[in-house]
């Protein structure tokens, strides 16, 4: 489904991404792993639109994104969940569901509201609420319900636990796992290991804007030597 080859990105002057090349097939989910400040989260926006390659390619379904805007990315099927959400506070929840929606794409069952509070209870019970009122972990929830009313082929989840509590990681990631039993594709940029390794089935770990591993979780989870290198703060 996504094919990212030898992706160099800059910050002005400062080359943050090296090379960078992943592959994601369909119903996978991929995490990327690494430490704060890897390029985890500028390979997501480069997918995304939001920081611009200097060079590689980027193909989506065949494809090629370099180049289009982020809302022209969006419309061919991704979606995306940002590090600092990003809400509407002075909407309410329903209000910032409803900004989400887009088109079904490919025949698929479309996201409506109803769809995402079966998912989400707690945004039903809080729809007529102002989402700068929501807890952090609510937000996130809300964050992820957006995106999907936009009806992705494929979704990019930006650190989705940072800075939430150990009982709302564990709902989080819940709601991730159905997701992903509903045949969804998704990234996930994270520096947890557990919440990530739990969720996906390959792994590619970055370093200093390089990828420096890929390989199934499994076997991941049975190198403490690529770990130690890599993950450990």
């Amino acid at each position: 489904m996504l094919v990212v080859r030898d992706v160099h990105t800059y910050y002005g002057l400062s080359h943050v991404l090296f090379s960078v090349c992943l592959t994601v097939d369909e119903g996978e989910v991929v995490a990327l792993l690494g430490r704060n400040g890897a390029g985890k989260s500028t390979t997501l926006k480069s997918i995304m639109g939001l920081a611009s390659p200097a060079s590689g390619s980027i193909h989506f379904k065949g494809e090629e994104l370099r180049g289009l805007l982020p809302y022209q990315i969006c419309q061919k099927g991704i979606g995306f969940v940002p590090e600092d959400r990003r809400i509407f506070k002075q909407l309410t929840v329903r209000e910032n569901l409803e900004i989400g929606r887009r088109r079904p794409r490919d025949g698929r069952e479309k996201w409506s509201l109803e769809r995402v509070y079966r998912l989400f209870p707690v945004l039903e019970e809080f729809a007529g609420r102002r989402a700068g009122t929501l807890s952090g972990g609510e937000q996130q929830m809300l964050t992820v319900a957006r995106s999907l009313m936009g009806n992705p082929v494929l979704l990019l989840l930006d650190e989705p636990s940072e800075g939430l509590a150990p009982v709302v990681v564990h709902a989080l990631a819940a709601q991730i796992v159905a997701l992903k039993r509903e045949g969804l594709t998704i990234i996930l940029s994270e520096q947890n290991l557990k919440f990530a390794t739990h969720l996906s089935d390959r792994a590619y770990i970055i370093e200093k804007g390089q990828i420096k591993y890929e390989g199934r979780i499994e076997d991941l989870k049975a190198n403490p030597e690529v770990r130690r290198a890599y993950l450990m703060v």
